[in-house]
């Protein structure tokens, strides 16, 4: 407590951690100069009943003129500033956690003894390895006093919102996918491809290769199964590394998401393009874009092409 008792932001944010006394509250009002007189303000405390044994938590922007009464009556009224939180686009359950915990009260241990708590997240229909997909990555209005069931029950309230929008539910069920497929198969399409333009065309690729019972053979898969996430080649012992989540080892879907996935990608997914590609290859001399093939024979033909290009510019 005392670390945050003293976290003073500027712009005269003031910080009153959950479980604080009043004894804590002057004390860290007086710390940082929102009062000079701490006698008085205790005197129109009482008389404004304020005092609490436990005082009302929360993230208050304080302004430095306000007379004690126009203090008091600004905390006691619980007039929180929000927190703006950006949830991005992290590989694992604890990337969430610990970007969580920058902006909300509750610690990142906290959050993630929740997330793998099994019996909890379950009651909303998840498991430890699909819990990824409920996180959408935006920008989330919160009170810094959010506790970790409190977080996690506006990440579900988001979550449907989301894909009750934009009639994805009705494009996921058309697809033969459940919401969570969707998002598994949009956070390989995140990792995978770096152009918003060429998402689409992946995201369908990537379906017709399930379609026909074909291996994904999907490098982030790899990364993720043996936690390279650094790795800027993907190398044999990568592609060899048993993991229900290597898809060059193992036909279909992995067993949930391998990072968070962007809403385009999930969007990419969801409206994906039709066609009879199986295979791509990165685009000679426009690296980040790709060249799609039909048949394993046209593919070696543009992997060769691309070889041959790499052995050009070395």
């Amino acid at each position: 407590m005392i670390y945050i008792l003293e976290k003073i932001l500027e712009n005269n944010i003031i910080f009153i951690p959950t479980n604080s006394s009043f004894s804590d509250v002057v004390e860290t009002l007086h710390r940082n100069n929102q009062i000079v007189d701490t006698v008085s303000f205790r005197e129109v405390s009482e008389m404004m009943n304020y005092k609490r044994s436990i005082m009302r938590a929360g993230r208050y922007k304080i302004t430095p003129s306000w007379s004690n009464r126009s203090l008091i009556s600004h905390l006691r009224a619980g007039k929180q500033e929000p927190v703006n939180l950006v949830l991005n686009h992290g590989w694992l359950l604890e990337d969430v956690a610990a970007k969580a915990s920058q902006f909300i009260e509750t610690d990142s241990t906290d959050l993630i003894h929740l997330f793998f708590n099994e019996k909890y997240i379950k009651k909303f229909g998840y498991t430890t390895e699909n819990l990824m997909s409920l996180f959408i990555p935006n920008a989330y209005e919160l009170y810094w006093n959010t506790n970790e069931e409190a977080f996690f029950e506006r990440m579900i309230k988001e979550h449907n919102s989301f894909w009750n929008s934009n009639d994805r539910l009705s494009k996921a069920k058309k697809l033969g996918l459940t919401t969570n497929e969707v998002y598994t198969l949009a956070s390989i399409v995140e990792r995978e491809i770096s152009k918003n333009d060429e998402k689409k065309r992946v995201a369908g690729l990537y379906l017709n290769r399930i379609r026909i019972g074909m291996k994904l053979d999907a490098d982030p898969t790899a990364k993720f199964a043996t936690r390279d996430f650094k790795a800027t080649r993907i190398l044999y012992k990568h592609i060899r590394f048993d993991s229900p989540y290597n898809t060059y080892l193992h036909k279909g879907l992995p067993p949930g998401p391998i990072s968070m996935a962007s809403i385009k990608s999930i969007d990419a997914v969801l409206d994906s393009e039709e066609h009879n590609f199986y295979y791509m290859c990165v685009q000679p001399n426009n690296p980040g874009y790709h060249v799609f093939a039909e048949t394993l024979t046209e593919h070696n033909k543009n992997a060769r092409r691309y070889h041959r290009w790499l052995d050009s510019i070395d």
